[in-house]
């Protein structure tokens, strides 16, 4: 009798885990078999261990949250189908890495009116990595300054956990790009910006400093304002002619964004046919409390995973046939983000 209730404790407990995602998506009709698929869909927990004197304490590490998208459950005969939120774990993709994983990915549809429509997304656990950033030999813009290897350094393979893309070029929007302690373009206020900091932490904040990052900064990107602030879509994520000219001219494009959660993680992700007020609305659902929109269009968005150390066996997460999985392991185009396992907080990047 106690193994019953202690089981029927532990599902109560998880259900209602996975029930907290409710409110961020379209309200949906639930039956008790979705209850029970997000009960059984829970991420597991990492830990970490530390050792003082005598005293040993395992914390639990932060989780990204199941991923619940919108599905469709039969009615049965004569009946009209019933709309259900399904979710579903994330899975780590750095198992080789030796660590703690620190990249999970997850693919889900966000919207049962759009059943093609795939969303994919990915988060990073900033405490056990670094976040860098490279120009292209195009991108961001032009300037006489050295661009550095535009390419992943092959000297520093043996920790390149992802790579992905990064934001707008410099002639299409005036934005601040500064790594490898090099000021490429000035910091614009009030814009959108993924900073990381000397002590190793990640951010993305509204940029309120002045035109050269301050000396606790080891990098920072601008694009746009913020997409998503406190929790909300921002009211300008409604105008979808302030994100950028899109292919065509149609509304509904690729697009990718970068949010940071309440844990300080990083969460990527990208989808076709998204409009800024969806992909502000997406990022909200995976739980970004601030978020700001990178590339847009076909060409550009790609995220890339490696299955193992010296960047083999790389992977194109994200569905993009505009991409391959090699892009970044040559000189690029344009400028990217690369994430790397880290030795210490606040190293400098590889260069």
């Amino acid at each position: 009798m106690r193994k019953i209730v202690l089981l029927v404790a532990v599902v109560a407990l998880l259900a209602g885990g996975a029930l907290s995602w409710s409110h961020r998506g379209p309200a949906l009709a639930t039956t008790s078999t979705s209850k029970i698929e997000r009960a059984s869909l829970v991420s597991s927990t990492a830990t970490t261990t530390t050792t003082t004197g005598a005293t040993t304490t395992t914390t639990p590490l932060p989780m990204p949250q199941p991923v619940c998208f919108s599905h469709m459950k039969s009615g049965g005969p004569g009946h009209a189908p019933i709309p259900i939120e399904v979710c579903k774990p994330w899975q780590a993709k750095d198992t080789w890495s030796g660590s703690t994983p620190s990249i999970y990915t997850s693919a889900f549809r966000p919207n049962i009116a759009q059943p093609t429509v795939i969303a994919y997304a990915t988060w990073v656990r900033t405490s056990t990595t670094d976040l860098a950033l490279y120009l292209g030999y195009e991108g961001p813009g032009t300037t006489t300054l050295p661009r550095g290897p535009e390419e992943v350094p092959p000297t520093a393979t043996n920790r390149l956990l992802a790579t992905f893309n990064s934001g707008f070029y410099e002639k299409d929007l005036a934005s601040g790009f500064f790594t490898n302690h090099t000021l490429y373009f000035p910091m614009v206020y009030g814009l959108a910006t993924v900073v990381r900091y000397t002590n190793g932490r990640v951010d993305i904040v509204r940029w309120t400093g002045g035109p050269r990052p301050a000396g606790n900064v080891l990098m920072a990107r601008q694009n746009l304002p913020l997409l998503v602030n406190v929790d909300a879509a921002t009211p300008l994520s409604a105008n979808n002619a302030a994100w950028g000219s899109t292919l065509g001219g149609v509304p509904a494009v690729w697009r990718s964004a970068i949010g940071i959660d309440a844990n300080g993680n990083l969460i990527y992700v990208a989808a076709p046919d998204q409009t800024s007020a969806t992909l502000a609305a997406l990022m909200v659902r995976l739980h970004a409390v601030r978020a700001m929109q990178l590339d847009i269009n076909p060409a550009w968005p790609i995220f890339v995973t490696y299955g193992g150390a010296g960047a083999k066996s790389p992977s194109l997460f994200v569905a993009n046939p505009n991409q391959i999985s090699t892009r970044f392991l040559y000189v690029s185009t344009k400028d990217f983000f690369a994430v790397y396992l880290s030795r210490r907080p606040g190293e400098a990047q590889p260069w």
